[in-house]
């Protein structure tokens, strides 16, 4: 598989460098270029800061300005940012009101956010929350390991979190809406094609020509199961049945529908699933009040595409709707 790229040690950064570069309007390099955070930081604000490993562009760098984050810290390929790389964000945003810290539920991501969380408030940072994203349904509920992975749903709080903080609410009270959103998201996710990873230009697992991946993860690591690929239909109903099913149901409620694509799906697929699953959830009585469609949380070039439903009550989808202005999602 060619890509385009100078080197794998360096596509990290040179895609950083690009970034910056291209929107310089909206966000700059902080210390060190450690990380990247809004070219203007507003004083009193809380700051709102996520990040995790590069190969999921446009998340995290590409959600950085008016009304979502502060700041993103990124790390090597599917590898999550150093603690030191947070800590700088921390400081370098934080004007006054404390930090809130938008995590995905990997193992690395957890563990370094909360090391460089301890560490900036034994270095004089202000008060620090965080809010773990656990939306992706293929992982089992379960009271021992990491539990649920943060996937797709992690745009959908970091926008909805992120409204709020640019109307001036509170730490506490952001902490309470982050937490809200986790538990109102649900995300599942098919592909047809694995992840080509830049160091070994290797797919991290191979498809037969008829089959498919169920439930797959956003780091290349296959799903919960492999199937005999079927039409689209059929497999959007496969996975909305999953998302309802776990809801217990969304009858007579209002929802966000997110049809986002892994990074190797052309668009004209995606509309095609969304056009499939509104179809599907209205005829079970949800009414789709919202909806996003694109390749925003990728899995590098994966060939698939994820479903997300959040479901929304009127403040929610006003902080939805409230003005953005990022380098990949802006309203």
């Amino acid at each position: 598989m060619k890509k385009f790229m100078n080197g794998a040690g360096t596509l990290a950064q040179d895609c950083l460098d690009g970034l910056v570069a291209a929107h310089g309007d909206i966000v700059v390099f902080g210390a060190d270029r450690k990380h990247v955070r809004r070219r203007t930081l507003r004083a009193g604000k809380v700051a709102i800061i996520s990040g995790g490993g590069a190969g999921h562009e446009p998340m995290h760098t590409g959600f950085v300005g008016l009304g979502m984050l502060d700041a993103a810290c990124t790390g090597y390929v599917f590898t999550s940012p150093t603690p030191d790389q947070i800590v700088s964000a921390i400081h370098e945003t934080d004007t006054g009101s404390g930090t809130l810290l938008i995590v995905k539920n990997y193992d690395g991501d957890v563990m370094n956010f909360e090391m460089a969380a301890e560490m900036a408030m034994a270095d004089g940072a202000r008060r620090i929350e965080t809010v773990i994203v656990s939306d992706d349904i293929a992982v089992e509920r379960s009271t021992r390991g990491t539990g649920r992975r943060g996937v797709a749903g992690t745009l959908v709080v970091e926008k909805i979190v992120g409204a709020a903080a640019e109307a001036g609410i509170s730490l506490a009270e952001l902490k309470t809406l982050g937490d809200t959103v986790v538990g109102t998201t649900r995300t599942m996710g098919v592909a047809l094609r694995g992840t080509t990873v830049p160091q070994t230009t290797r797919e991290t697992f191979v498809l037969g020509p008829d089959e498919m991946e169920i439930g797959v993860g956003i780091h290349g690591e296959p799903g919960r199961a492999r199937a005999q690929l079927g039409e689209a239909s059929s497999i959007v109903t496969l996975i909305c049945d999953q998302i309802l099913n776990d809801f217990g149901g969304l009858s007579g409620q209002s929802i966000l529908l997110f049809v986002n694509g892994l990074g190797g799906t052309p668009l004209s697929e995606l509309y095609l699933v969304f056009g499939l699953a509104r179809t599907f959830l209205e005829a079970h009585g949800v009414t789709i009040s919202r909806s996003l469609v694109g390749t925003y949380v990728t899995s590098l070039d994966m060939a698939g595409v994820s479903i997300t439903v959040t479901v929304l009550d009127d403040r929610l989808m006003e902080l939805w709707d409230a003005p953005v202005q990022t380098a990949s999602l802006r309203w």
